[in-house]
């Protein structure tokens, strides 16, 4: 009798503002498919509801940006096998770092922001990160993202009675020193932070996806990622998605990334060396 190998498990990170229920549509659907899905929260967070966070946001405070990258390297190395990673906004640059120090059998960055070395700041970005980079005496803090604020930063296709019962859901207060962490690595390509090695040969293949309308992370942040990866030799491939937001993982029509994501992830492992799916314009 012939044996079918396991499907792999797949690791999905959520990122700032948001708890692993953000990516629940993503780990049911891969569940469906056979797969063991891990949604791990950032540490602070636990089993606790978006509510229930900004009830009591105190262990949010202090939390720094390798803190949260060494906790993912812990619970990936404790695994049997290596597993696909799947990292949003944050939660990409957690990806890259991870895939970085030799983890993965393969990757996608969904939304990423920027890496150490990566200065394309469009200025959407830059307004997104205004209510927590505008008081440095709060670095320690966890600053609460405002119905308002959220509805620019995440519900932009949506109208403002439905962004708020978005924020409702998911919406939780920064982890400021986090959040700081990662924008004083950006003009600091070799020492900063969140530096990755581009050229790095043995790196897992990795998938950078882009949505068309996000303000967060734009699709300029996703194509100048890409051009660095390029230099080196280890598979990068780009995908972006016409209308689509920072919430790109729960906005309708997910499903089509979710997968597209998949099916990346699981053809393309260590063995692949080349290849582009979308050359970015």
């Amino acid at each position: 009798m012939s044996h079918t190998p396991a499907k792999p498990t797949i690791v999905l990170i959520h990122g700032l503002w948001m708890t692993p229920a953000s990516w629940e549509e993503w780990a049911e659907r891969f569940r469906s498919l056979g797969h063991e899905v891990i949604v791990p929260s950032w540490p602070g967070i636990g089993d606790r509801t978006a509510e229930q966070v900004r009830a009591d946001p105190h262990s949010l405070a202090g939390i720094g940006l390798l803190e949260v990258v060494d906790h993912y390297d812990r619970i990936i190395r404790a695994l049997p096998e290596p597993p696909i990673i799947m990292g949003h906004s944050f939660g990409g640059i957690f990806t890259q770092m991870l895939l970085d120090r030799g983890l993965g059998l393969s990757a996608v960055a969904v939304e990423p922001g920027s890496t150490a070395g990566i200065l394309t700041l469009p200025a959407s970005t830059l307004r997104t990160g205004v209510p927590v980079l505008t008081n440095p005496f709060r670095r320690n803090a966890a600053s609460p993202i405002s119905k308002a604020h959220f509805h620019y930063t995440f519900g932009n296709d949506l109208t403002r009675v439905a962004s708020d019962l978005e924020w409702e859901k998911n919406a939780i207060p920064s982890y400021n020193r986090l959040f700081f962490d990662g924008v004083l690595a950006l003009p600091k390509a070799r020492t900063g932070i969140t530096r990755v090695n581009f050229t790095k040969a043995d790196r897992a293949p990795l998938l950078l996806i882009a949505g068309e309308i996000d303000h967060v992370a734009p699709p300029a942040i996703s194509k100048a990622l890409y051009k660095r990866y390029i230099e080196g030799p280890s598979l990068v491939e780009y995908k972006e998605f016409p209308g689509r937001t920072h919430r790109i993982v729960g906005q309708k029509g997910w499903e089509e990334v979710a997968d597209f994501a998949l099916n990346w992830a699981m053809t393309h492992t260590r063995r692949a060396t080349v290849g582009t799916a979308e050359e970015p314009v």
